[in-house]
C-alpha cells in the first residue's frame, strides 16, 4: 500500500532520528530548560527576524491550540475562526472544554475575511446586550487552512489591521506551515508573519519531526506566565530536550524549508496530474493537500493500492477524496498514484 492520506503517517527525519540518538545519554535540565531549547529557540527567532519572541516547544497540535488560547482569553471570551477550522471541526469542542466559546463564521475556502471579523466584533460591541454575549477576543486563523488554500500577504496584512485596531489578538495555527510557504503561490514568510501576529506556531509533526509544535509569541502582554499555562495544560514535559533537539535538526541547517518544499513540489506535480487528466478539483489547493472529485467505482479500485483521506460525497456516484504529500513521501508513491489514476479514468471513460 502507498500511504497519502496525511502527513504524519511516518516516524521522523533521519537526521532528527541521528541527533536524538548521538545525544541519549547525555543529561540535561528537565522541562525545556536545557540548552538544545535555547538553541533551537534562538534559531527560530534568527529566521523569523523577530529577536524579542518567546519561543516555546510543546507536543502536538490540539494541545497547543488549547494552551495558547487559554492562556490568552478571560472566562467570558471567545475565539473568531472559520466554521472549517480545526479548533470548531476537529479538536473534540478542547477550546470549549477550557471554558472559552468557539466562534464559527462562515469561512470561504476555508478563510475568513478582515471584512466578516470586523463585522462581527462591532456588531457584538454595538449591540445593547453585548455584556450578555460572548465577547470576541482573539481571531483564530491557519496556514495552510483545512482545505489547503492560503491567505496571501495582503489578507493577513488586513486581517492584523483590523485585529489591532479592536484590540483583538491574532492567533495563526501553523501545524502545515512548512508546506504552505514552500508552495508556488505562498507570499508570505516567517517574519512577515511575526510581524502581523501576536502569537503562531511552527508545525513539527506534520514537517519531519517525531512530534512538537514551536510556538512564538510577539506580543508581550501574551509571553507573561505563559509557561504556567503550559504546566497546567500537560504541556511542559519532563524529557523537554526531545523537543528541543528536533528543532534544533529542522532549522540548525534549514531542512525545514528543504523538507517542506519537497512536499511541495510532489504535490504540485499531482496537481498538475488532476489538470492535464480533466479531472475535477474539489477545492484548488496549492499545498501538500490535494482534493478531487472521483467516481466511486475508481475509488473503489484506488482503495486496492492507495489510501487517501474521503472528504465528502459531491453526487450519487462521486466523492471528494484528499491525497496529502509529506516530507517523507517518495516521487515514485506520486507518479504510481498518477499513472493508476489514469488507468482508472480510462477505463471509467
Amino acid at each position: 500500500m502507498i500511504w497519502l492520506n496525511s502527513d504524519y503517517t511516518q516516524g521522523a527525519h533521519p537526521a532528527i532520528l541521528q541527533k536524538l540518538a548521538e545525544t541519549n545519554m547525555e543529561q540535561t535540565p528537565g522541562y525545556g530548560e536545557d540548552v538544545y531549547c535555547e538553541q533551537a529557540a534562538e534559531l527560530i527567532r534568527e529566521v523569523c527576524a523577530c529577536k524579542e519572541a518567546d519561543v516555546h516547544f510543546l507536543v502536538g497540535g490540539t494541545q497547543t491550540n488549547t494552551t495558547v488560547i487559554a492562556s490568552a482569553l478571560r472566562p467570558y471570551q471567545g475565539v473568531i475562526t472559520a466554521s472549517s477550522g480545526h479548533i470548531n471541526m476537529h479538536e473534540a469542542g478542547a477550546i470549549e472544554a477550557c471554558g472559552h466559546k468557539v466562534i464559527a463564521l462562515a469561512g470561504t475556502n476555508g478563510k475568513l475575511t478582515a471584512k466578516q471579523v470586523a463585522d462581527y466584533i462591532d456588531w457584538q460591541e454595538g449591540d445593547e446586550s453585548r455584556e450578555h454575549i460572548v465577547q470576541p477576543k482573539m481571531v483564530y486563523l491557519s496556514h495552510p487552512t483545512e482545505l489547503g488554500t492560503l491567505y496571501s500577504k495582503q489578507e493577513l496584512t488586513e486581517i492584523s489591521r483590523v485585529c489591532h485596531q479592536r484590540g483583538v489578538w491574532l492567533f495563526l495555527d501553523g501545524a502545515r506551515l512548512g508546506y504552505g510557504l514552500a508552495c508556488r503561490e505562498n507570499d508570505l514568510d516567517l517574519p512577515e508573519i511575526a510581524r502581523l501576529c501576536d502569537v503562531f506556531y511552527i508545525g513539527g509533526t506534520k514537517v519531519g519531526a517525531l512530534f512538537g509544535e514551536a510556538v512564538v509569541i510577539t506580543a508581550d502582554e501574551l509571553k507573561q506566565d505563559f509557561r504556567y499555562h503550559m504546566k497546567q495544560r500537560g504541556g511542559r514535559m519532563a524529557k523537554g530536550r526531545l523537543l528541543g533537539l528536533q528543532f534544533l535538526a529542522l532549522f540548525e541547517h534549514g531542512l525545514y524549508f528543504e523538507i517542506s518544499r519537497h512536499a511541495a513540489q510532489l504535490a504540485e506535480r499531482l496537481k498538475d496530474a488532476f489538470v492535464e487528466l480533466g479531472l475535477t478539483r474539489f477545492i484548488d489547493s496549492p499545498t501538500n493537500q490535494q482534493f478531487v472529485v472521483l467516481p466511486d467505482a475508481v475509488l473503489k479500485k484506488l482503495r486496492e493500492k492507495f489510501e487517501f483521506e474521503y472528504w465528502e460525497r459531491v453526487d450519487e456516484t462521486s466523492s471528494a477524496v484528499r491525497f496529502c504529500t509529506s516530507w517523507g513521501t517518495k516521487p515514485e508513491e506520486v507518479e504510481a498514484l498518477i499513472e493508476e489514476l489514469k488507468r482508472q479514468t480510462k477505463c471509467e471513460g
